[in-house]
């Protein structure tokens, strides 16, 4: 029997890609997962995330009983890819900085990527550019900070946008950067302070219609959406449980780690 689309994420940033697999997949039921415990992924060391990315997610499939895993997390995406696809039986999506569409966009060859500190660090991140982006010149900023203002927003809770913008500043000194790469899929859920926070028009670009689009092609026959999608989490937190409800998730159950 065909099972659902489980998405994961360290947190609430992965709900940033729901909206666009509910328009690409509007019967299919959705799963989210995420590791809020140990929140936020991006100052961790490497070895002890792969162990933990790997745990979590071998629970939240045999969980979920899903037909695909969506890694809605770069952090764990640029770790823990080529493991997960290795030791779990169900096909993998990942994510990636969407430094190929953005140096496609940018005229200025300035780009902008904006990331948690890890993502920006890794090996991987600069294959990307070496590969998409050779002629560009590409200005990252680690923006570790704004992980816990989109988790704020889909609390309930008023983002600092003194936090955003101090962030965001290194961004704006050069004033050919044209493009910026929302390199963490929580801040997408931003994108409206980020820009705002801009002192001229960008253009933002994340991965969440290319995340959709593989999604589709590899979920065949999902099950079909039965009301509220489920969802679990690692900890029990009533802010959670707001965001979840927010976009059609119901209560999120425990989810218990071996």
């Amino acid at each position: 029997m065909p099972g659902p689309i489980l998405i994961f994420d360290s947190g609430v940033g992965g709900l940033s890609v729901v909206p666009p697999l509910r328009h690409r997949l509007p019967g299919a039921a959705l799963v989210y997962a995420c590791d809020n415990a140990m929140l936020p992924y991006g100052t961790r060391p490497d070895d002890w995330l792969v162990a933990r990315i790997l745990a979590v997610c071998k629970a939240a499939v045999a969980a979920s009983g899903c037909c695909v895993l969506v890694v809605a997390c770069n952090t764990a995406s640029t770790l823990a890819l080529e493991a997960l696809r290795a030791q779990l039986s169900v096909p993998v999506v990942g994510t990636v900085p969407a430094i190929k569409p953005a140096a496609g966009l940018s005229r200025s060859r300035h780009i902008g990527l904006l990331a948690t500190s890890a993502t920006v660090a890794r090996p991987y991140t600069d294959r990307l550019i070496e590969t998409f982006a050779a002629d560009c010149r590409v200005t990252r900023v680690a923006a570790d900070a704004l992980v816990r203002e989109a988790e704020r927003l889909l609390a309930g809770e008023k983002p600092d946008a003194a936090v955003i913008e101090a962030v965001t500043a290194p961004l704006w000194e050069a004033a050919d950067l044209d493009t910026v790469v929302l390199g963490c899929t929580h801040f997408p859920l931003l994108r409206e302070r980020i820009a705002a926070a801009s002192p001229r028009p960008v253009q933002l670009v994340d991965s969440s219609e290319a995340i959709a689009r593989r999604t589709a092609q590899l979920a065949r026959d999902p099950a079909p959406r039965l009301g509220q999608d489920q969802s679990f989490a690692t900890s029990p937190d009533v802010r959670l449980s707001r965001a979840m409800a927010a976009y059609d998730f119901a209560e999120p159950r425990l989810l218990a780690v071996g």
